[in-house]
């Protein structure tokens, strides 16, 4: 179909091997941007693996209901374009900020109010997007990146730097692997490939610990297959460590 036809390249429809390849395409980028920011603020706050998995779960979650409102639109809201709405690094550094000083139910209310105060500013902060050329936009992600490299260095030791073996030649080499083929995949390649340099990352780290018998999938196991996201799993509950509201 063409512009002669009267269907918009952007509606087109595509025979269903394509649309499936594509759809594949959309899902494995959104996957490496949903796993890995919950696996950076789980770090930094010293998060049990099931809090992670929890946030994983509840990051998914989130990210599949607004791509829906993106692609498909409810009532004023939505580009109502293809895209896949996923998880951003930005709010990482005030997320890891507020929860080493809070905790972790603060963190999920600043994101709430946060995102209630964006949505109603979104049409102001859409005309001012002029004022804020490349260069501004570049140096702020530079500054994220910055912020988040303590993370990133306790990730690179092994993760707890309570334990005996932090900072072992292992657990260096390894996160220094994972870095490289991150980076290789990255500059390397393009395109579909090159949007998944974080998620290829991810598993040849894996791999090779797995290798060199550095990895525990016990848990894995006692893993249901299908399981619901808890709404509000961080939220208080009313206990006698819980403070009563006024």
């Amino acid at each position: 179909m063409t512009l002669s036809s009267g269907v918009h390249p952007v509606d087109e429809v595509l025979p269903p091997q394509q649309m499936a390849t594509y759809g594949l395409q959309h899902v494995l980028v959104l996957y490496a941007g949903a796993v890995a920011v919950p696996l950076i603020l789980g770090s930094a706050l010293g998060l049990t693996q099931a809090q992670v998995v929890t946030l994983i779960n509840a990051n998914l979650l989130t990210s599949g209901i607004a791509t829906l409102i993106q692609t498909l639109g409810f009532w004023k809201f939505g580009a109502r374009l293809p895209l896949v709405q996923a998880c951003s690094f930005i709010a990482l550094a005030p997320m890891i900020m507020i929860g080493k000083e809070y905790g972790l139910p603060h963190v999920f209310g600043a994101v709430i109010a946060g995102g209630a105060v964006t949505m109603l500013l979104a049409p102001v902060i859409s005309r001012l997007l002029r004022f804020f050329p490349p260069v501004v936009i570049g140096s702020l992600i530079t500054v994220i990146g910055i912020s988040l490299m303590p993370a990133a260095a306790i990730w690179l030791g092994g993760g707890n730097p309570d334990a005996a073996d932090f900072g072992s030649a292992p657990n260096l080499l390894l996160g220094l692997a994972t870095i490289g083929v991150t980076l290789f995949v990255y500059a390397r390649f393009g395109g579909f490939v090159g949007n998944l340099s974080v998620l290829l990352g991810l598993v040849a780290g894996t791999a090779i610990a797995a290798a060199f018998g550095l990895t525990d999938f016990a848990q894995v196991g006692h893993a249901a297959w299908f399981e619901l996201s808890a709404p509000f799993a961080s939220g208080c509950r009313r206990s006698a460590s819980c403070p009563r509201s006024s």
